[in-house]
């Protein structure tokens, strides 16, 4: 393909550290959060970064923080308020109309409010006022299951703990969170295959790993900490390849803001060795056709295979019948190269495979994991220094709450461990995820929806649906620092609780409070505030958990919920009984700078599976779904009357298309509109690369439209999108993500994590000036046969 003009410096360096600075202009945040950003995961007495879950190196640095974590510190710390002043000025309805930029920018939330339908205004509430509002419509319902409890990464440890009890006692296993919308493969497919859903590795293994094999994910944007060690790995010989659709150009080169030489004299460090620029969800074929090799080659560690796992003969059979001319097709990859990669798998005596959201967020995301995981077991680089399966979690606690118990589908240990602890039975059917519990919202099935934290609305499949949806509940209440869409939309009854941010001190009658966090290694560190709460009406999360609980349950249970809001140490000493590895809490996360690591049996090769052996899985899908939904939807085109696929007229093309994040988001929050390593500035585009541009007869600038069939035959539209040159695969195109999220639908899952298809979606482009055309030409069809003889 021919080269395409690409940002040409390396990732990070001084361009990072002007738009870190300005974006702390921009919040006018620039006191708050300079002083803040001096704390940002520092031991004894920093707080960890409200972005991220990368984990803290052990060496202590003085400014610890990236430019993606410099932005979501701006917005904590931002001076601004979003109070009953702002919200006396802005009606509801006006505030549906601003974009996400806007509602980022409107301010912190500083004091209790309530939606009045009569002003179509958010007034203020007291807080007691609010609680019993929110107990008295609770204790109506009809059923506890008749609730939804949505739980945001942002939450630390301590109020996730709290919540999960408050709500299982309360009677329901309704817990949704954003881990069903991110890695939830991951958690299933780990935990089935090792036993425990969570990365094998430690942060000391990427100092020792010979070969990196990085999956659909972007580091410079999503956890720029990342670089740093990919950078240490690759001088110390390590092999680093990137597999991504996308080429990424932040990971070309890095330019360390600690080192004086890289900043002073204009030296980076080299990342990436070599890009596989697979196609849209080729993912499990590459990794199959890396593994066929390696079984045909005799390459795979059979001592290993023969003590440790189960089901090789079902996976060696698999392999065996999958053709190189399927895993071309699949992969968008030649033999040739895969087999490249096949050699420096069998050569590396250490291999890790990381991955992100690119890997999980497909319908054959489940396959996906299945298969990373698969070539690890094959190589026997599970339990050894230097290797390992490393997802990297988007949200900083996202992991923590899973492991605190927040979970839909919760284990029968943990259920079985809170009984023994609390003395109260626990709800035992599976409650909703977020597809179950959008859908649920959606049909009526559900009167309340909590949010602790998070844009639920917004980052699910079906946004417009479900905003809708919300405005037929009976009670809305969200746990939040910032205004975001998914308030914008009130129910009977919708309240806002603002909470203290990670940034800021929790001061309760029991003197400073600290709360924990767990990264996406599985280390447990402590984390507290540095600044004065913004307003001193604010509540800590889990002063919120604690005061909701009381109200709602009132004297059901023998609970010291408010002795717990005053005293957090009440809940380590509690989760320490409940919760594995937790043992002797209190003391062990102060007993060191960094907190503790939480064992992890696979670590040691013992393997916590219904076999008690590592399991081989077999995908469920095609290694070319995606190539076949592609030809599918083509063939269903080109039988219309007017071809779909028409070389002269070029009126449509059939795609798959990605969402990605930007360089100036993180998850559902709008930083700004530049996009540095993408070079664009707005946020309406379409990423295509130039040679297909060129091959459709189109031209960069040109407004396009997209347009996707659900499985339900629904139509579904998006744009105009700006055509923006990008060097990605061959076609494949992409978009931003939330704003395109209207596009996917609930229905469109991996069949076991359940999660959306936000990666891999088959729709049709239509340049829009064509579009027009047509429409005109139908018009003026219409217009003659209404012509009387």
């Amino acid at each position: 393909m021919r080269k395409i003009p690409i940002y040409a410096h390396p990732a990070a360096g001084w361009p990072a550290l002007v738009a870190s600075t300005r974006k702390l202009m921009d919040y006018k945040a620039f006191l708050r959060g300079s002083m803040s950003v001096l704390m940002s995961n520092q031991p004894n007495g920093g707080f960890d970064c409200p972005g991220c879950a990368w984990p803290d190196h052990k060496t202590h640095k003085t400014l610890d923080v990236c430019e993606t974590g410099f932005k979501v510190i701006a917005s904590e710390t931002m001076s601004t308020k979003a109070d009953a002043a702002f919200f006396a000025k802005h009606t509801v309805t006006a505030l549906q109309s601003w974009t996400g930029y806007e509602l980022e920018h409107s301010g912190r939330l500083s004091e209790p409010m309530a939606y009045d339908a009569a002003q179509d205004r958010y007034v203020p509430i007291s807080w007691d006022a609010a609680f019993e509002r929110i107990a008295s419509q609770l204790n109506q319902l009809d059923s506890p299951d008749e609730a939804l409890f949505y739980t945001s990464g942002r939450v630390t440890n301590e109020p996730a703990f709290l919540y999960q009890l408050f709500v299982r006692l309360y009677g329901t296993n309704n817990m949704p969170d954003c881990s069903n919308m991110c890695h939830e493969p991951t958690s299933v497919m780990l935990g089935r295959q090792l036993g425990v859903g969570k990365a094998t590795v430690m942060l000391e293994d990427f100092e020792r790993a010979r070969l990196i094999i990085m999956f659909g994910q972007n580091p410079a944007t999503n956890h720029p900490r990342m670089l740093e060690m990919l950078a240490h790995a690759h001088k110390q010989g390590c092999k680093i390849l990137s597999v991504n659709p996308m080429r990424e150009q932040g990971l070309s080169a890095f330019r360390n803001p600690q080192k004086p030489t890289h900043m002073a004299a204009g030296q980076s460090d080299d990342l990436v060795d070599d890009m596989i620029q697979i196609q849209i969800g080729g993912d499990a074929a590459l990794l199959t056709g890396i593994a066929k090799w390696l079984l045909e080659n005799d390459k795979i560690n059979t001592d290993f295979i023969a003590e440790h796992t189960s089901g090789f003969e079902a996976l060696q059979q698999w392999l065996i019948e999958q053709s190189w001319a399927d895993i071309e097709r699949g992969s968008g990859i030649d033999q040739a190269q895969i087999i490249e990669v096949a050699r420096l798998v069998a050569d590396s005596p250490a291999t890790i495979c990381t991955w992100g959201m690119g890997i999980t967020q497909h319908v054959q995301g489940d396959d996906n994991v299945a298969m990373i995981t698969n070539l690890l077991l094959l190589m026997g680089m599970i339990g050894i220094e230097g290797a390992g399966a490393s997802p990297v979690r988007g949200h900083s606690n996202v992991q923590g709450d899973r492991t605190m118990g927040v979970h839909e589908r919760p284990d029968k240990k943990l259920l079985d461990s809170l009984e023994r602890v609390f003395k109260q039975p626990m709800p035992r059917e599976d409650g909703f995820d977020v597809v179950a519990g959008a859908k649920a919202l959606i049909a009526g099935k559900l009167k309340a929806f909590v949010s602790m934290g998070g844009n639920y609305a917004v980052a699910a499949p079906d946004m417009s649906a479900i905003q809708q949806a919300l405005t037929t509940t009976e009670l809305n209440v969200f746990v939040a620092t910032k205004l975001n869409g998914t308030m914008l939309h009130p129910g009977a009854n919708n309240i806002i609780l603002p909470c203290i941010s990670r940034t800021e001190k929790i001061i309760t009658s029991k003197g400073e409070q600290f709360v924990t966090t767990e990264d996406s290694m599985c280390q447990i560190a402590r984390s507290k505030g540095n600044l004065k709460p913004i307003s001193d009406t604010l509540k800590s999360e889990v002063q919120i958990v604690a005061d909701m609980a009381t109200h709602v349950l009132g004297g059901k249970f023998d609970i010291p919920w408010q002795k717990m809001g005053e005293d957090f140490d009440i809940i380590r000493d509690y989760v320490a009984q409940a919760i594995d590895g937790f043992e002797n809490f209190n003391y062990r996360v102060r007993a060191a700078d960094r907190g503790f690591h939480l064992y992890h049996p696979a670590r040691h090769r013992v393997w916590n599976t219904d076999s008690k052996k590592a399991q081989f899985e077999v995908p469920k899908y095609p290694i070319t779904f995606v190539a076949e939904q592609m030809q599918s939807k083509t063939s269903a085109l080109n039988k219309g009357a007017n071809s779909i696929i028409d070389s002269q007229n070029r009126k449509q093309q059939v795609w798959q298309l990605t969402s990605v994040r930007s360089h100036d988001q993180f998850n559902t929050m709008i930083f700004g509109y530049k996009d540095r390593y993408r070079q664009t500035d707005r946020r309406d585009v379409l990423f295509m690369h130039p040679d297909e541009i060129s091959r459709l007869g189109w031209s960069k600038g040109d407004k396009v439209q997209i347009t996707r069939e659900t499985s339900s035959g629904e139509k579904r539209v998006l744009g105009p999108l700006v055509l923006t040159e990008m060097d990605i695969a061959a076609n494949a195109v992409a978009t931003y993500y939330p704003e395109c999220n209207d596009l996917f639908d609930l229905d469109t899952q991996a069949p076991d994590s359940h999660i959306p298809a936000y990666k891999s979606a088959t729709v049709v482009l239509e340049k829009m000036a064509m579009i027009q055309q047509t429409s005109k030409d139908k018009t003026a069809e219409d217009m003659s046969l209404a012509v009387p003889a």
